[in-house]
């Protein structure tokens, strides 16, 4: 009989242990990459602060990161490192501290919805290719790590060091960022169309590496499409979901130049994940605002700063 209970305790742990794998599973699939603190604090003030250009409670923000598993002093260290960076400052009331965007994080924010709200949207002819050259001497090393990043948002991909392709027309905003980083003078952008297209398999693999990009778009979709369904969601419950939701479809910006279907076939995993991403996204913002607001809402008195 002992050996009988052992066995049956022995079993039902297994199945415990089961239920939490396919628990952990779902949930990786779901939030995609994982969270980085500095990078969430950006989600937060981007989507549920930025549209109501507002400061926000630096004890809230707090809170908010312990729900998606950051220790305090890890939030606290984020919310520092985005002020040193230039892109969050503090506000002080009393002795509350409060952080509201920076004007340069406001551009960088616009600038990443114009990305991500698009994305799927753009039509299917790539149009005219744009090609930025730059020469930025090694002392301005900052200001070039700094395009390179955000060319990559843009769906840029680098052929050479210092050579940048993009299969769509985006002049204006890489000839607004060289001179928004003061390095218009080391660079020159094109606008060219394709005359042949024999090499033009060979440049994109050079240019981009897209592989297993369309088992991650399946994974966005199956992860998510799920909440369409009218399941019922706390308040909190909502906040979670569509802040990994826009963290995790952010990560195709920088992924997919979207590519005509001849060189990479990826339109209609690309389109259905941005119909979930658009669907729950709207559908979500009212109970996620709720909650965003709840947990930052300063209370009326503190004698200490979080």
């Amino acid at each position: 009989m002992s050996t009988d209970r052992a066995r049956v305790s022995t079993d039902r742990a297994r199945v415990s242990t089961d239920r939490a794998r396919v628990s952990t599973d779902r949930a990786r699939v779901t939030s995609g990459e994982p969270l980085q603190p500095q990078d969430l604090v950006i989600t937060l003030l981007g989507t549920y602060v930025r549209p109501f250009g507002r400061t926000v409670w630096s004890g809230g923000l707090v809170m908010l990161l312990r729900e998606f598993g950051f220790s305090d002093g890890a939030a606290r260290a984020a919310l520092t490192r985005l002020v040193r960076r230039g892109l969050i400052e503090r506000v002080r009331s009393g002795r509350m501290v409060h952080y509201r965007l920076t004007p340069r994080c406001e551009r960088l924010l616009i600038e990443g919805d114009g990305r991500i709200f698009t994305l799927g949207r753009l039509p299917a002819d790539a149009g005219p290719w744009t090609v930025l050259w730059h020469q930025i001497p090694e002392e301005r090393r900052l200001e070039r790590t700094r395009l390179g990043r955000r060319l990559r948002f843009l769906g840029f991909g680098s052929v050479q060091d210092s050579v940048w392709v993009s299969p769509h027309d985006h002049c204006a905003e890489v000839v607004e960022l060289v001179g928004e980083l003061g390095v218009a003078e080391f660079a020159t952008v094109f606008l060219a169309r394709v005359g042949s297209a024999l090499g033009l398999p060979a440049l994109t693999g050079r240019a981009w590496d897209l592989s297993g990009l369309a088992e991650r778009y399946e994974a966005f979709c199956s992860g998510f499409e799920r909440y369409l369904a009218g399941e019922a969601l706390s308040d909190r419950e909502a906040f979670l979901v569509r802040t990994r939701l826009m963290h995790t479809f952010r990560a195709f910006a920088q992924l997919d130049p979207e590519l005509p279907d001849e060189l990479a076939p990826l339109s209609a995993p690309r389109t259905r994940a941005a119909d979930i991403f658009e669907g729950l996204y709207t559908e979500l913002a009212a109970p996620s605002q709720r909650h965003f607001d709840a947990v930052t809402a300063a209370p009326a008195l503190s004698a200490a700063t979080p």
